[in-house]
């Protein structure tokens, strides 16, 4: 699953991408509810989990906002307290699973599956793009059947694009997606590891699929 992190302890925020990646999951960070609505607004995630208490929006406003645009993304909401007003805040807000910290990651695994079972659009199984496929679940890439061996930031940039497939994606977008909100990550890095991505899945190929859009960013589709 593609799952959106938004939490402002960066410790916390730190454990959870190490923890979800660890588990095959491909995360995006944000610092707090403005910056989380943002990241829904240029992708589309499987799942979201996020802490009530945060600076500038907190979590619940953030989920009524996300519920208010009718997305039904599934939404866990991570919280220090445990109170029963508290918990059904969350829930009437739209949240679909409430989880108490501190908890064991291996049950934020099984919350996570949960609430993506129960959710109306299940998580995506497979991405294709003409002779492209990508398998989130085993992080596996082939191009016409052969298997292509990507680094974790480069799944993380394809996956970006192939779900955004037909749709131009800023440089902006792509490192808010890939590296998070909370990055020093530059524009030229993403033309720098575009550059590889081509290297490994356009290279030899009469047909590209990763396009430049002159003075925005990029684009995966098949040429004309």
């Amino acid at each position: 699953m593609w799952i959106l992190v938004v939490e402002d302890e960066k410790s916390m925020s730190g454990l959870l991408r190490q923890g979800l990646e660890e588990a095959n999951h491909s995360v995006t960070v944000a610092r707090d509810g403005l910056e989380g609505l943002a990241a829904v607004e240029t992708a589309n995630f499987d799942a979201i989990v996020v802490d009530v208490m945060m600076p500038r929006m907190d979590g619940i406003e953030m989920t009524r906002r996300i519920r208010s645009a009718s997305q039904s993304v599934p939404i866990l909401m991570l919280t220090a307290r445990d109170a029963p007003d508290d918990i059904i805040r969350g829930l009437d807000a739209g949240a679909d699973d409430y989880l108490t910290k501190p908890f064991a990651l291996q049950v934020l695994l099984a919350r996570l599956r949960a609430v993506s079972r129960r959710a109306e659009r299940p998580p995506v199984a497979r991405l294709q793009a003409a002779d492209l496929l990508l398998d989130p679940a085993s992080q596996q890439v082939f191009r016409a059947g052969v298997q292509i061996h990507l680094t974790a930031t480069e799944f993380r940039l394809l996956e970006h694009l192939m779900r955004r497939a037909g749709r131009a994606s800023s440089r902006a977008s792509i490192i808010e997606a890939v590296w998070g909100f909370e990055t020093d990550v530059e524009s030229n890095t993403v033309d720098v590891f575009i550059k590889l991505l081509r290297e490994k899945i356009d290279q030899g190929r009469s047909r590209k699929l990763i396009q430049t859009v002159r003075g925005y960013g990029y684009i995966l589709r098949e040429e004309p």
